[in-house]
């Protein structure tokens, strides 16, 4: 199974369906209709979280990325933390897991290395891990994750972040991966999606530019108000 759903998602678009609280759009109904948009306009697979995901499984048939996001006090890992949140998403109907595979400290004590076996041996599922180094993408390859995906660059507090995606970032794991390499995290306009893959990225993740209205009229906004401030 782990291998059919890395190799549907190859060289293609997976969108990232997820809204946060105080979007109009935060409700499970409305991502499963973003889901089957993206399915309708050729995307490969659904990156989700609980409790979308299976709201979004009734109504898309692309394989689901599933994560939950759980912010827990005195810890800055928050993109299934625990195995307990790995299993709560498989039951929910997830193809694959991601999570934050940093060497950051977790709830309970668990390691990013226990969690991945445990995904393995006792959910039977692919993992995917979101890291934002080389050497966090090397670790991970090492605790047994089936593709690394550069989503935490900018999000740690010793990783850069800017406007552009991290292609210095993925071109270094690229060079040296060992598994799949999933392009993930700053992503805007269809030709940096190219880049990306043209540089040997396995998939690209986009979500803000085509899920979050709010995120890109601010894009806009802001980009109008620059250039009125340039010419005034």
């Amino acid at each position: 199974m782990a291998a059919e759903v890395i190799e549907q998602i190859r060289g293609g678009l997976v969108v990232s369906c997820q809204s946060e609280e105080g979007s109009p759009f935060h409700h499970p109904d409305f991502m499963a209709r973003f889901a089957r948009c993206a399915e309708l306009g050729g995307a490969v697979g659904i990156r989700a979280k609980e409790p979308d995901i299976r709201a979004i499984k009734q109504l898309c048939s692309l394989p689901v990325l599933g994560i939950d996001k759980v912010y827990l006090e005195g810890y800055d890992v928050f993109i299934t933390p625990r195995f307990e949140d790995a299993r709560r998403i498989a039951e929910a109907g997830a193809d694959l897991i991601a999570l934050d595979a940093t060497p950051r400290p977790r709830p309970g004590g668990e390691t990013a290395k226990q969690i991945i076996r445990r995904i393995k041996e006792e959910l039977h599922l692919p993992v995917m891990a979101d890291i934002s180094t080389v050497e966090e993408a090397a670790a991970a390859q090492d605790m047994g994750a089936d593709l690394v995906a550069t989503t935490l660059s900018g999000y740690t507090d010793y990783s850069p972040r800017g406007d552009e995606p991290d292609w210095r970032l993925l071109e270094a794991i690229l060079a040296k991966a060992r598994v799949p390499v999933v392009a993930e995290g700053g992503y805007r306009t269809p030709a940096q999606a190219r880049r990306a893959l043209d540089m040997g990225a396995w998939a690209l993740v986009v979500g803000s530019a085509i899920t979050r209205p709010i995120d890109i009229t601010r894009w806009f906004v802001e980009a109008i108000s620059g250039k009125s401030e340039q010419e005034e």
